[in-house]
């Protein structure tokens, strides 16, 4: 018997808006100055981690002045659920790494357990230097070691999240801000 899936509308209506479209522009605008500078004219490969980071990623490639070559990559933990389960490589990089900076872009950075797995397989690749730009990140002590956002857009409370890139059961990745179901609901 299939369970039907939650309501995005009963999602919102038990949830908070953390941060509005106009912040995180300004914020990503600023990562992107960062994200310049700290390429020093080195053309990087931006690797985009979708689903999740696709609205946050094209925002980001607009605010880099640097030219960059893009990729992506797709693997997921999650597939439609509100909590983790094992890595599935969905699309690996296309894109030569060896002897590259890549800029690895990711939605949220929550346990970093993905994110990790990512980074290390484009190390294998034979990158130089692997940088991490995301969107945000989740507070709380749940972090795998040794694994940290170079670039960080937000920071947020230890709650599900959505909105911006981020999915409640596959819907509302395009809602034009971050929302944060409150205690209780579900997370």
């Amino acid at each position: 018997m299939n369970t039907p899936t939650p309501s995005l509308a009963d999602a919102l209506a038990q949830s908070d808006l953390l941060h509005e479209r106009g912040e995180l522009e300004t914020v990503i605008a600023d990562m992107g100055r960062r994200i310049d500078a700290a390429l020093g004219g080195e053309r990087a490969v931006f690797l985009t981690v979708m689903n999740g980071a696709l609205i946050f990623a094209g925002q980001l490639a607009l605010a880099i002045r640097t030219d960059l070559e893009f990729d992506y990559v797709h693997a997921t933990r999650y597939r439609g659920a509100t909590s983790g389960s094992d890595l599935r490589w969905l699309r690996e990089p296309m894109v030569p790494l060896a002897g590259r900076v890549v800029l690895l872009v990711d939605d949220i950075l929550d346990e970093g357990h993905t994110l990790k797995a990512v980074r290390e397989d484009c190390h294998a690749r034979g990158a130089k230097k692997v940088l991490i730009a995301s969107l945000c990140t989740k507070r709380h002590d749940r972090l795998v070691e040794g694994i940290a956002s170079d670039f960080n857009g937000v920071e947020l409370p230890d709650r599900y999240v959505f909105g911006y890139g981020m999915d409640y059961y596959e819907q509302g990745r395009n809602l034009p801000g971050i929302y944060a179901l409150k205690a209780g609901n579900g997370e």
